[in-house]
């Protein structure tokens, strides 16, 4: 790395930050061949008219040029673009927002960050261009399919102290879950296993030995089918409450993944996973004050899951 800190070579537009891609350490072939080799999803043509657009740079903010050659090691930043883009439904709010954290609360089906098919339509991405923040950045991560309560921090300054909560377990997460009413007298008051990824990437699963996540359950409200409950996560495990409930004879009602892949076809908005990141309780580490912040926003009605509805903040 030739420029040790990230530089501020090309500005924040329409939200987004430019990205980044380092040259191969071994090598001095053409910079046009390794950024279509290294990204393979843009055209040729395209990073032909983003060069001469001047909006591929290197480390230092000098212009990449078409016939320029791999300097090893040095970084390179341009703007990822999307020819066209899926938009959820809902609209992300903004429950609370100082000079170093902000606290957002997410529709279902909108992924936090870029990934995939989404853009412009993230959370951070939207939240940056409303507010014009370029140093926002997620504290932690909930799936797109979930709901509820993101932190964010909003300058690099501070970061670290907000992300240790997460790191030491100094915050307390509390999510909702609709699912089925379980059999017997009375579910399980928790769950441990270990969760490791499965063959399918984008699914977890169980698998024996030492337990590596635990979940508390408690049950908030039953009917005769669906029931409601309290998930606390002690750990932070990537699908952790999907898994745990799927595993325990109780998948959450319209989850696309658990216990069976059943994904609906894309633009099919009409089965929100029913989860919801419902609180996040913990001490300001720059102030020392309790902090609890609550989402505003609501599941399915025990009577109507399963037939699908939006989550419209209350």
């Amino acid at each position: 790395m030739h420029n040790p800190r990230r530089p501020q070579v090309l500005p924040m537009r329409d939200g987004v930050s430019p990205s980044c891609v380092i040259l191969p350490s071994q090598g001095a072939g053409p910079v046009l061949d390794f950024l279509c080799a290294r990204l393979p999803k843009v055209p040729r043509e395209d990073w032909l008219r983003r060069m001469a657009a001047g909006e591929v740079v290197d480390e230092f903010g000098r212009a990449v040029r078409a016939d320029g050659v791999c300097t090893p090691g040095l970084r390179l930043f341009y703007y990822r673009s999307l020819a066209s883009e899926p938009q959820p439904p809902g609209e992300e709010a903004v429950l609370y927002r100082d000079a170093h954290l902000l606290v957002a609360d997410k529709p279902h089906f909108m992924p936090v960050t870029p990934t995939g098919r989404y853009l412009h339509h993230s959370l951070l991405v939207r939240l940056k261009k409303a507010l014009g923040l370029p140093e926002l950045s997620p504290l932690h991560r909930i799936d797109r399919d979930t709901a509820g309560l993101v932190l964010f921090s909003v300058q690099q300054a501070t970061r670290g102290r907000y992300q240790a909560l997460f790191r030491d377990r100094a915050i307390a997460k509390e999510y909702e879950a609709v699912a089925p009413r379980w059999a017997g007298a009375a579910p399980p008051r928790e769950r441990a296993s270990r969760i490791e990824e499965s063959a399918q990437f984008f699914r977890m699963h169980e698998v024996p030995g030492e337990p590596n996540s635990l979940t508390r359950i408690e049950v908030l409200e039953a009917g005769t089918r669906w029931a409601r409950y309290r998930l606390s996560p002690v750990t932070g495990k990537r699908h952790q409450l999907r898994v745990h409930m799927a595993a325990l004879g109780l998948p959450l009602c319209n989850d696309a993944f658990y216990p069976e892949v059943n994904d609906p076809p894309e633009g099919d908005w009409s089965r929100p996973l029913q989860l919801l990141a419902r609180a996040l309780v913990f001490d300001d580490p720059l102030t020392g004050e309790p902090r609890r912040f609550v989402s505003q926003r609501t599941l399915l009605p025990l009577e109507g899951a399963g037939a699908g509805v939006s989550d419209a903040p209350n």
